[in-house]
């Protein structure tokens, strides 16, 4: 009876929007956001501490850290949530599900499970997540394969954010609780993953640009 009750009161865009089960939220915005931003800083200064004996630049280090940050955050964020269909049916208050019960209010289609919502963000687990860590462990190293491995995940990413916003903009756009959590989830939150891969690539297909102009250069002598 008490299932039957919660199921049919959720506070989603559409209202209309079918969710059995479903539970509301056990812990507030606060205690969603802030443990992430902790964890977050966390990744970034252990990454910083750690490349700070490997004799890098300050970019390199800052990229070491991002890669590190947002390899983690594909793989165990939206890893859980592409492989975890009911987690709006959790009664336990496991923080993952609690993540994503909060951001639904921002886009709606993840608690209810759209079929290309789901896809982008199971690719990203499975592929761009894993090949994240490789970039951290590429830099510090200094593999040959660094900058086109940067280029080709943050390719990825940003394919996957189009796509993520064109289909919402085509389906009416209309996901959001109310404004704060468009702007503040659906727009901010978002756009870290436009601005930061945008300036990765450009700088990588720098280097490459000139690793192979250099290249050229010494066959022609």
């Amino acid at each position: 009876m008490e299932g039957s009750q919660v199921s049919n009161s959720h506070p989603y865009v559409p209202r209309d929007l079918v969710l059995p089960g479903y539970v509301p939220c056990f812990l507030s915005q606060s205690a969603i956001l802030v443990p992430y931003g902790i964890a977050s800083l966390l990744v970034f200064s252990l990454v910083w501490i750690f490349s700070g004996r490997l004799k890098k630049t300050k970019l390199d280090r800052l990229l070491m850290c991002w890669w590190a940050f947002t390899g983690l955050t594909h793989i165990i964020l939206e890893g859980y949530f592409a492989f975890s269909p009911k987690f709006y049916q959790d009664k336990t208050g496991w923080y993952l599900a609690e993540v994503w019960k909060e951001y639904s209010k921002g886009d709606s289609r993840y608690v209810g499970r759209d079929a290309g919502v789901v896809s982008v963000e199971g690719i990203t687990a499975v592929l761009e997540g894993p090949a994240s860590l490789l970039a951290v462990y590429a830099i510090a190293t200094g593999k040959s394969y660094r900058y086109i491995l940067q280029f080709s995940v943050c390719l990825g990413q940003l394919y996957g954010v189009i796509v993520y916003f064109a289909t919402a903009f085509l389906e009416g756009d209309n996901f959001a609780v109310n404004m704060f959590y468009y702007y503040y989830y659906y727009v901010l939150a978002n756009s870290f993953w436009i601005v930061i891969p945008t300036l990765i690539s450009i700088r990588c297909w720098r280097k490459i640009c000139a690793a192979v102009q250099g290249q050229g250069k010494t066959k022609v002598r």
